[in-house]
């Protein structure tokens, strides 16, 4: 037991400062609004570390990649099955959270105006603009002082990325700002921890007026939400996963699978954590077959940049928004969010997901004072999903396998690391 409460303590901290601020919510109605400050205390301390953390997160990973040895069959090989097996979850989610209307919200535009109050900063144009415009206008600007802004948050992806590639096409020469752009990454994330101390108090307040302000129907919605994506995870991990298992290896691939992938499960489910699951899962991945060079190349790159679990939560945040404000959302414009929300910033090892819930709310174009919304959403989908992230690479890895070592890669002993 006590093992159990020191990994899930923050979640279980969070949701029971949620479920308080609920019972406020509820029992003062719109009393409970004078508790608003004491949140948006936790929501201005979110946004002035939000333009940092993307930066330092993203400039630094990349500044870090080295070329992996590998073949580039297999280097072709694992990027098709990330993006083939991203795309199934996307359309699993879609299918499942785009016909339920996750919360109900009758006062979906008043939620909406209050919040766009919070951002004293945003200025919408009203003219027409093409397509092109608007992208370039969302991946750049035209000075550098609106970096630092959160409202440019794609822009702010594209420098950092740039920035990552300049340093290493540099080389020795830019070891000095790595060192220092690694030094000021260790800052902001213990800068982050710190305010995460804060997250129960600013979150619990948070939900309290929101539930006090626009009904108990919100906290209906989280509870369904989480049923939903419970029920989805679970049936995903059996069914979708069995199916790949078969399309890999088989009978044999099945009984392969199932019989290698429980401690990865629970690893997955205990440490809440992609990145502490790499050792046990590229373990179960070889005791299934999956040649060393593909499983040790694949796992760990997985743990970055292939989510099943997160894309498909990632849907579940688009439509809890949509179903919240009253709009409207294209099948195709949730697909693309989700996947790039997912995608283009999972190379970040820690803060990604703070990151892809500002770009959910960028790209679909709500408030980004809405961001504890989706933060509420992560927390309570948090170890499902990360069984389904941590699953998807094993799964995938086998996919891998049977591409690049052909139908019989499960009998082949002789299985050199490149």
């Amino acid at each position: 037991m006590k093992k159990f409460f020191k990994t899930y303590k923050s979640i279980i901290i969070l949701l029971a400062a949620i479920v308080i601020g609920a019972i406020v919510g509820i029992v003062f109605k719109e009393k409970a609004a004078i508790l608003s400050p004491l949140g948006d205390i936790f929501l201005n301390l979110m946004f002035v570390i939000i333009v940092p953390l993307i930066f330092l997160s993203i400039s630094t990973s990349i500044a870090k990649m080295k070329q992996p040895k590998r073949l580039g069959k297999i280097m072709i090989t694992i990027v098709a099955m990330f993006i083939v097996t991203s795309i199934v979850a996307v359309f699993v989610g879609i299918a499942v959270a785009y016909p339920i209307k996750l919360v109900n919200s009758e006062d979906g535009e008043k939620i909406r105006s209050s919040l766009e109050e919070k951002n004293i900063d945003e200025n919408i144009s009203e003219e027409e603009q093409t397509i092109l415009s608007r992208t370039v206008e969302a991946i750049t600007v035209n000075d550098f002082s609106k970096l630092l802004s959160k409202d440019n948050i794609i822009a702010i992806i594209v420098f950092s990325v740039l920035f990552g590639i300049a340093i290493n096409m540099t080389g020795e020469k830019a070891k000095p700002v790595e060192n220092f752009l690694n030094s000021a990454y260790e800052i902001i994330m213990k800068l982050v921890n710190l305010v995460m101390y804060y997250a129960p108090i600013g979150l619990g307040c948070y939900f309290a007026s929101l539930v006090g302000t626009f009904g108990g129907e919100i906290a209906v919605g989280y509870a369904r939400t989480f049923i939903i994506y419970t029920l989805v995870a679970i049936l995903f991990y059996i069914i979708v996963y069995t199916l790949y298992a078969f399309i890999a290896g088989g009978k044999r691939g099945i009984i392969a699978f199932w019989k290698n992938i429980i401690p990865a499960t629970i690893t997955s489910l205990a440490t809440c954590s992609s990145a502490a699951s790499i050792p046990v899962n590229s373990e179960a991945a070889k005791k299934i077959g999956v040649s060393p060079d593909i499983a040790e190349t694949m796992i760990p790159l997985g743990t970055s940049f292939h989510k099943d679990g997160s894309i498909i939560g990632s849907v579940f945040k688009v439509m809890f928004l949509v179903c919240l404000f009253g709009t409207s959302a294209g099948i195709g414009q949730i697909i693309l969010v989700s996947l790039i929300a997912n995608l283009l910033i999972t190379a970040v090892p820690i803060g990604g997901g703070t990151i892809s819930e500002m770009l959910i709310l960028t790209m679909m174009g709500y408030p980004v004072a809405a961001l504890p919304i989706l933060t509420i959403i992560a927390t309570i989908i948090d170890p499902q999903a990360t069984m389904l992230n941590v699953i998807g690479d094993t799964s995938a890895s086998m996919l891998a396998a049977r591409i690049v070592d052909g139908k019989d890669w499960m009998d082949k002993k002789e299985k050199v690391l490149e």
